[in-house]
């Protein structure tokens, strides 16, 4: 995937937060201001996503979890799709409490969708009632939602991928609790200082959260030496198939 200017600027990555809403400690990575918006110094995006391109594929060559996290509106379906299409965990919906500090309690909920799953699939689910159906089911799709994102997190991951910490600050929180390395997506109302691997850019656009994910999810396809459109090709025909 291209880094070019002309890709990160037609992606609006460049694009800040207004300069009232700021925090200072970003200073080194804002080029200026236009119409009183912070504008993204993109030489410190770059440096930021080759280091974050580096440190990923020592991680995933070393056989490590690279867990993707992104909850806000702009980011879910794609840190979903993207991390599906690098072959690894993430959270897009919601982020549980303990999902790193208290991982024997996260297994046994994956226990009890898996549970819900083989109800569901078999006989005995049509000799429940209509009104126990109706609950099982809502306990099914609220589990799904939640965690379906896990079932491969079988183990610490090595690494967090994150859109926007600030919003995702008790999964910062717990990483740090853990010692697992942060890669943040940052914009200029953020605190660099609370992620190990910053990437300076719009955290609010779609097209710019596609393009830096996008290239992320690139950086671990190339280390497992998956062609990254080959592993596009692969997740189209998954998903073809899964809607038949």
């Amino acid at each position: 995937m291209s880094l070019s200017a002309k890709t990160l600027i037609e992606a609006g990555v460049h694009h800040g937060h207004r300069a009232s809403r700021w925090n200072p400690k970003m200073r080194p990575y804002i080029y200026g201001r236009h119409n009183q918006v912070h504008i993204i110094d993109l030489r410190e995006t770059v440096r930021g996503l080759l280091r974050a391109r580096k440190y990923l594929q020592a991680v995933v060559r070393a056989g490590s979890l690279v867990l993707f996290v992104g909850t806000k509106r702009q980011a879910s379906e794609i840190i979903e799709r993207q991390a599906t299409r690098a072959g690894m965990p993430f959270v897009s919906e919601r982020w549980l409490g303990g999902t790193l500090t208290n991982a024997d309690t996260i297994r046994r909920r994956l226990g009890r969708l898996e549970e819900l799953e083989a109800l569901r699939a078999s006989d005995e689910f049509a000799l429940y009632s209509k009104k126990m159906q109706s609950s099982l089911n809502r306990e099914y799709r609220k589990m799904y939602r939640n965690l379906n994102g896990l079932r491969t997190l079988n183990r610490d991951p090595e690494v967090l991928v994150i859109v926007d910490p600030k919003k995702e600050k008790n999964a910062v929180l717990e990483a740090k609790k853990k010692q697992i390395t942060t890669i943040a997506l940052i914009d200029t109302n953020c605190d660099p200082d609370q992620v190990d691997l910053p990437i300076p850019g719009n955290d609010d656009s779609i097209r710019s959260i596609e393009l830096i994910i996008g290239y992320l999810a690139d950086s671990i396809l190339l280390a497992k030496n998956i062609a990254p459109e080959q592993a596009t090709e692969m997740d189209s025909a998954s998903s073809e198939g899964a809607a038949e």
